[in-house]
């Protein structure tokens, strides 16, 4: 058992927090990154003691390791979407300020849900991890290294075993992707791109509130005229419940759906929540989560809803019951 007398021992633990960043945004996932970071700590305690007092830099190589499982888990991971049923949306975390009571984890220095030790910026925004799962597993360890976490190149190369060079083509490459999709981008890529506006969560927020009246209202009108005309609505039910296998493409066909979904559950309740550090929605039904929605605007309107309702995704989000 491990005692505060090993050596190394305060930076090893202390590196837990980092790595569940890391890993989650590799993956979109947070039940994989949990997976990777155990899996990343299991092999550090397997070593023997003199092994361990061998590496002179432990959280260099934790970084190491969790980098080259989330590479193997993305691989697993392709394959494993590819045969899900519906869209995959990645894993939506709360601000686990907002709910009622606190954070989970009796309010401890260091909570034991994951979700709490999430640091809820623009790089992971839902915008952002959509853009990510469209990159190859390489592009994506590599641009999350270098652009969201700022690892020189030559760290980069060293994690994941390509040259300096090869990795900086693989972020080039998945920089093209984030500007191909308009996605927000991360403070690195600002200092080096053309300077991207940040994302608007006080008019995003203003926006959220008012869909959230108008679908409650069952306002058609008031929705389509939120919503752009070419907005697009993907949904992730997993094949665990009900939910359009395709994406719901236009405002007025968007529109319409909400209010049938209105119309089926009857006592639907509907929170203004974050979701990934940016203004949503979470619908309750007899005080149990079934959705949780992200949104991404454009000119004002929202274009994009991506609604999670696989229960698997929504376990962060469980304590909102007690609201």
């Amino acid at each position: 058992m491990s005692t505060p007398s090993e050596p190394g021992l305060p930076e090893v633990v202390g590196e837990r927090r980092h790595l569940i960043n890391l890993a989650y945004r590799m993956l979109g996932s947070l039940a994989e990154a949990e997976d990777a970071v155990q899996e990343t700590y299991a092999r550090w305690y397997a070593m023997s003691r003199p092994r361990q007092e061998a590496v002179a830099a432990p959280g260099a190589w934790l970084t190491t390791v969790a980098t080259r499982v989330c590479l193997d888990l993305l691989g697993s991971a392709r394959v494993r979407r590819e045969r899900y049923v519906g869209a995959w949306i990645p894993e939506p975390l709360p601000d686990r300020r907002e709910w009622v009571g606190g954070p989970s984890g009796g309010g401890g220095a260091e909570s034991a849900d994951p979700a709490d030790r999430i640091t809820l910026d623009e790089s992971v925004n839902m915008a952002f991890l959509v853009v990510l799962e469209s990159m190859t597993p390489a592009e994506r360890v590599a641009f999350v290294l270098h652009d969201v976490f700022r690892y020189p190149f030559a760290e980069v190369a060293e994690m994941v075993g390509r040259t300096p060079a090869a990795c900086r083509q693989l972020a080039t490459s998945a920089r093209r992707r984030v500007r191909a999709a308009q996605a927000p981008v991360t403070p690195a890529e600002r200092s080096v791109d053309t300077p991207v506006p940040e994302v608007p969560a006080v008019g995003q927020a203003v926006l959220v509130r008012r869909f959230k009246e108008a679908w409650e209202a069952k306002d058609i009108e008031a929705l389509v005229g939120l919503l752009d005309p070419e907005a697009t609505m993907t949904a992730d039910g997993g094949g665990l419940v009900g939910t359009v296998l395709r994406p719901v493409d236009g405002s007025e066909r968007i529109a319409r759906y909400l209010i049938h979904i209105a119309d089926k559950a009857p006592g639907l309740t509907l929170l203004e929540r974050t979701v990934n550090g940016l203004p949503g929605l979470v619908a309750q039904h007899a005080g149990v989560t079934v959705t949780v929605a992200a949104f991404g605007l454009d000119d004002g309107r929202v274009a994009r809803i991506w609604a999670v309702r696989n229960p698997e995704k929504l376990r962060p989000w469980t304590p909102c019951g007690q609201n």
